[in-house]
């Protein structure tokens, strides 16, 4: 009996098992991690607008403390939620709360899914979630295409206005400085969360 509720066990663990090694692209999501997705992307866009508001405006200290804490964010969701489409959800529902938020954010979702489908293929292509590397490098290059996309678009609303487009270029590199540095914090987030339980391996 004993040898045989082992290997029922085992049998029952295995597909979860080969399914993290995957990195969740055979698995649709649970209601907590949708509920922690929503959570997050919540989170994510008040924190943002709260540093926003006490730097007073989009000054270089704020702008990269607002996309580091935007990328650190992003990595632990990714360790939580280990399931392909994770980020794109993510996208869609950030810019749900822009628009409730603010009015606004809907002009680029269609740039911004398309950067989290790519971003998320990279995670795939370079070994899934379930590993850490692929993580940063899918949320990294996930910050780098967002933000040359939304530069592209404000090419093309301020191509006649070349001053403005300096200024917009110099705010996306300091705020891509900020992810860089939000890449850091992540992980060293994601480790003190694996010591309290809250993430797992």
């Amino acid at each position: 009996m004993d040898a045989q509720s082992t290997m029922l066990t085992a049998g029952a663990a295995s597909p979860a098992s080969a399914d993290g090694k995957r990195g969740g692209l055979s698995r649709r999501w649970r209601v907590s991690e949708l509920i922690t997705i929503g959570i997050f992307a919540a989170v994510i866009k008040v924190s943002s607008l709260a540093i926003a508001l006490a730097g007073g405006g989009m000054n270089p200290v704020s702008l990269m403390l607002k996309n580091a804490v935007f990328t650190a964010l992003l990595v632990v969701l990714l360790h939580k939620v280990r399931v392909f489409g994770t980020l794109t959800l993510f996208t869609l529902i950030s810019a749900v709360v822009s628009l409730l938020l603010m009015g606004a954010g809907l002009a680029l979702l269609p740039a911004m899914l398309l950067a989290g489908l790519a971003s998320e293929t990279l995670v795939m292509a370079l070994g899934g979630y379930g590993r850490t590397v692929p993580l940063l490098l899918g949320v990294g290059c996930y910050d780098l295409l967002s933000k040359g996309l939304s530069l592209a678009f404000s090419w093309l609303m301020m191509r006649e206005q070349p001053a403005l487009m300096v200024t917009s270029t110099v705010m996306v590199t300091v705020g891509y400085a900020g992810s860089l540095l939000g890449l850091w914090f992540g992980v060293a987030f994601v480790k003190e969360l694996r010591h309290a339980g809250i993430v797992r391996e």
